[in-house]
């Protein structure tokens, strides 16, 4: 069976399920179908996308059992009965293709998140960060020497005393 699955493309049956999807939305269908659709095809064309796969599959996999009550508690006429029943039958070897795609890449299907794990959060620079190798300095010529301004030397008189030159910080405000 697994290699029955593995020999299938997942492209041409997401695109299989679009077009039968399309075809029946203008009659009485379920009408989620072509989004899950639609959205497939434009997972499958990106293979980076495991989120967006996740979801897929998922998406497609919950679909199947909602097509199993909406086929019992809605009317069909004949022919779209048929077309219903087929993609409901197209929908078990896709989602099989995709569950087995991602079972290859390494990435195990969940429903839900791993609480379980591990998993330690660190910022770079934060208080778990053993160095600043997160921080880049923003230009990487050194730093100059703080530079002197002389200050604009007021009328002497005998009650006041000579100002101090002040002395700059980069990016420090300025009276002016």
């Amino acid at each position: 069976m697994a290699d029955f699955v593995q020999g299938l493309d997942p492209g041409k049956l997401v695109l299989a399920g679009t077009v039968l999807s399309f075809v029946m939305s203008p009659f009485s269908a379920p009408a989620y179908n072509l989004p899950i659709f639609l959205f497939g095809t434009i997972a499958q064309e990106n293979s980076d996308a495991v989120q967006s796969l996740r979801v897929f599959t998922g998406c497609l996999t919950v679909s199947i059992l909602y097509d199993l009550i909406w086929m019992f508690t809605n009317e069909q006429s004949g022919f779209i009965r048929l077309l219903s029943i087929m993609l409901f039958l197209l929908k078990l070897p896709t989602a099989a293709v995709f569950l087995s795609t991602l079972r290859r890449g390494g990435t195990q299907f969940m429903l839900g998140t791993d609480v379980n794990s591990a998993t330690v959060w660190s910022m770079p620079g934060g208080f778990t960060s053993t160095s600043r190798d997160g921080y880049q300095t923003v230009d990487d010529e050194p730093r100059a020497a703080p530079v002197r301004v002389p200050s604009v030397q007021p009328a002497r008189t005998a009650s006041t005393a000579a100002p101090q030159p002040t002395t700059l910080q980069p990016g420090a405000y300025q009276n002016a």
